[in-house]
């Protein structure tokens, strides 16, 4: 892709940045110089109108909605070379890319629906306190690394997962060391033992999208992972950056912590597995 085509793309995506961070941050992944592909329409004035991400296994798309999008001559052939893991994307896009792939006999075997939120300010509930004896948030140490591995296992294996997928325990541990490499990250530790942590998971020009919050089943309950979550987004705001993060709908009493933080429902998105 040509130097101007990457800033009309880049255009393009900081107009719907609020809404696809993750592909705004694998975009910037590709024009950096890594793996993966962009496809995008143009409309009569030879601007970008829409746009289809694909990047490590996964499809992004960014339709803005359009019910017109005809399906790309070459989805087929791509298809028939590329293993595809997942689409994910606001939910009316996600079900028109999904739509597209039936057609090739691709079907998925999962979805899951999430409310989209953001938050742009500081927390608006004060959940630090009451203090809770022995707990400490802070920031991950060398030592820290085989703790964290095992906490985001446990998070995979409760959380993201799909009904029909096989937990890796060589890849989960691949990836989340590279995670550790260029995403933020906090910790819990009550009483030295590291019991809970969250982190970001994708960085975009102007916002954060955070997720990875897991705390041990025996320490829930207490409300650890809802100060845990005030204590990182106070940081991460001041930083300059917003916050965006998606839910699974079936999550309320995680709903009713990022409404009680302040966070602000934008839109249904969906995660499809294939």
């Amino acid at each position: 892709m040509a130097k101007g085509e990457f800033n009309n793309t880049e255009s393009f995506l900081r107009e719907k940045e609020i809404y696809c961070v993750s592909a705004c941050a694998r975009f910037s992944r590709i024009k950096e110089g890594g793996s993966g592909h962009i496809w995008y329409m143009k409309n009569g004035k030879k601007e970008i109108s829409a746009l289809l991400l694909h990047h490590n296994h996964s499809l992004f798309p960014i339709f803005n909605k359009k019910t017109d999008i005809p399906g790309p001559r070459f989805l087929n052939r791509f298809l028939g070379k590329v293993y595809i893991h997942a689409i994910q994307g606001i939910k009316e896009d996600a079900e028109i890319l999904e739509n597209l792939m039936e057609k090739q006999g691709y079907f998925a075997l999962e979805h899951i629906d999430y409310n989209l939120m953001c938050l742009d300010g500081k927390p608006t509930h004060n959940f630090l306190k009451p203090d809770i004896p022995g707990l400490i948030f802070r920031l991950p140490m060398p030592g820290d690394k085989e703790d964290l591995i095992k906490l985001q296992a446990a998070y995979e294996k409760e959380e993201v997962i799909p009904k029909y997928g096989i937990f890796n325990a060589a890849s989960s541990r691949y990836n989340f060391t590279r995670l550790l490499s260029r995403e933020q990250l906090l910790l819990a530790e009550l009483k030295g033992k590291v019991i809970g942590k969250i982190n970001t998971s994708s960085q975009s020009f102007t916002r954060f999208q955070i997720g990875g919050v897991y705390v041990l089943p025996e320490y829930r309950g207490r409300g650890i992972a809802a100060k845990m979550t005030a204590f990182f987004l106070d940081d991460l705001i001041s930083q300059g950056k917003g916050i965006t993060l998606f839910v699974k709908k079936r999550n309320e009493p995680a709903r009713a912590v990022y409404r009680k933080l302040g966070f602000k429902l934008i839109s249904d998105y969906r995660i499809n597995y294939y």
